[in-house]
């Protein structure tokens, strides 16, 4: 019961699927309804929970899950709560906003705050126009206020009292907190997850009405934001107010409240007279359509068909300037239905030479460049390549080079750390381990795969979760079983089931 709840140490998830369980008892009332094709999804608590788990602690909880894959889901969950996943990527993901309003000011507390802000204006190297926008919305008109260098407390806080609103762009360079978060869910997306910080004075926008190619998730950390999402229009930067006509969607964000709305959807938000507002933007699925991977396919798929096939080798017509084009497209002409003709016949065999797994791993190099490195718990530092018991001691290096034994049992450290691609000659192995938190500070990581170690790195790949012995590994000589796991270890892409 609630009191007993409230006595003990209760996890954030069974807190709140105890409070789903009640939600058709009288003290949980759960309602949505359908507005101009927006869900909102309205969720009051009726009782006062005293003790809620902070975010870290939530943190702490997930990295006891042993499967990334399952770790995401679960944090993605409660970042949409209460809408059930399996129905939010059915009904809603892609094709329409929702609103979650929970009336719980602490719901994300933990994840940024102002204080946080403060203490990276401080401590970090920001710098104007790279990691902080400063901006201003007033009378129809957008500006950015940046001056050069570094944003240091005493310029950017008076930019924020003369009304201007402040954008801290990748805050998960900064904040190990949102590095965590994100880094978690790039493996619900497949897709990197992004975030930026919009810190919002009193009675201001920041803003003009705009739409972005992301699908993007509004958390309300501090303060309200009053918000209005319009159906998309034609591709434009940003938009008048003449331009977009009613909204769809108008609510005041508060702490706790999440937005979600897809690519293309036009949006703005700004502050009510006697409060601030701090959000952060997490995106996802940015150049992520069919249309991004065919972008590869098709070139690909030319190359190929222009040296297998003759028919694309064949010349032009010699006079089909005289009736194609721009100024001939009027023209009734049974030359150009015969040349449209074959060119969609063309078309047609050109799918039979598309490459698209090779075309996927291209995509999935691009992903891996994206992608945030892993947060490692304690538990994986010590059983990786970081607790490697090597050091210097009494004058000399002990320990050196800690040996894989047959016995060993090993696995990938996360689900998609690592993943094999060949560029038609050879095999690399492409990981994240050593990325950077700053977006794409680093260039693509990877190395070639031997012939010898190809089918066990397939098999480590498609083991995870499970821990298997080095013994396991299908290799021809125990001696590149043991060979292979030295390389993964050594790169920080596997850990063992304990500490070497």
């Amino acid at each position: 019961d609630v009191k007993n709840m409230e006595k003990k140490h209760v996890s954030a998830f069974a807190l709140y699927q105890t409070a789903l369980l009640k939600s058709s008892s009288p003290e949980v009332k759960t309602s949505s309804m359908q507005v101009l094709g927006v869900t909102v999804l309205l969720f009051f608590l009726q009782f006062q929970i005293t003790y809620v788990e902070a975010l870290g602690d939530l943190l702490n909880d997930l990295a006891e899950i042993s499967n990334s894959r399952e770790r995401a889901s679960k944090l993605f969950q409660w970042l949409i709560h209460p809408i059930p996943s399996k129905s939010f990527f059915k009904d809603t993901w892609e094709k329409k906003p929702v609103l979650v309003q929970r009336q719980n000011i602490n719901y994300y507390k933990g994840l940024f705050s102002t204080a946080e802000f403060d203490r990276i204006l401080r401590q970090e190297n920001i710098q104007y126009g790279v990691n902080l926008d400063v901006t201003s919305y007033t009378n129809g008109k957008r500006e950015t206020h940046n001056p050069p260098g570094r944003a240091l407390p005493f310029t950017v806080w008076d930019f924020y009292e003369r009304g201007c609103s402040l954008r801290m762009l990748n805050p998960q360079a900064f904040s190990s907190t949102v590095w965590n978060v994100l880094s978690i869910l790039q493996e619900q997306f497949g897709s990197m997850a992004g975030a930026n910080v919009y810190l919002t004075p009193p009675g201001t926008q920041g803003f003009a009405p705009h739409y972005d190619d992301i699908e993007a998730f509004v958390i309300q950390l501090e303060g309200k934001k009053h918000w209005r999402v319009y159906d998309p229009r034609c591709p434009s930067s940003n938009f008048s107010q003449s331009e977009i006509g009613k909204p769809i969607l108008e609510v005041v964000l508060e702490a706790g409240d999440l937005l979600y709305f897809p690519r293309g959807f036009i949006h703005q938000g700004d502050c009510l007279p006697d409060v601030h507002s701090l959000h952060l933007t997490v995106s996802s699925y940015q150049r992520n359509s069919w249309g991004d991977l065919l972008a590869k396919v098709v070139p690909a798929a030319l190359e190929m068909a222009m040296e297998e096939d003759v028919e694309f080798r064949r010349g032009l017509p010699l006079d089909y300037l005289t009736y194609m084009g721009v100024q001939n497209s009027d023209k009734d002409d049974p030359r150009r239905v015969q040349f449209l003709s074959r060119i969609n016949g063309l078309m047609k065999k050109l799918a039979a030479y598309a490459p698209v797994d090779a075309a996927v791993d291209q995509k999935a190099i691009d992903f891996f460049h994206d992608c945030l490195p892993p947060t490692l718990t304690a538990e994986e530092l010590a059983s990786s390549v970081h607790g490697a018991p090597s050091r210097w001691e009494n004058g000399k290096a002990v320990d050196v080079g800690a040996l894989m034994k047959s016995q060993t049992r090993i696995r990938l450290i996360r689900s998609g750390i690592a993943r094999l691609c060949s560029d038609g000659e050879a095999v690399w192995l492409y990981y994240t381990a050593d990325n950077s938190r700053v977006y794409h500070k680093e260039e693509p990581k990877s190395f070639e795969i031997k012939p010898e170690h190809t089918d066990a790195t397939e098999f480590l790949i498609h083991a995870y979760p499970k821990f298997v012995t080095v013994g396991s590994l299908p290799c021809e000589s125990a001696e590149d079983k043991v060979s292979l796991a030295g390389v993964l270890f050594e790169k920080g892409l596997i850990h063992t089931a304990e500490p070497l």
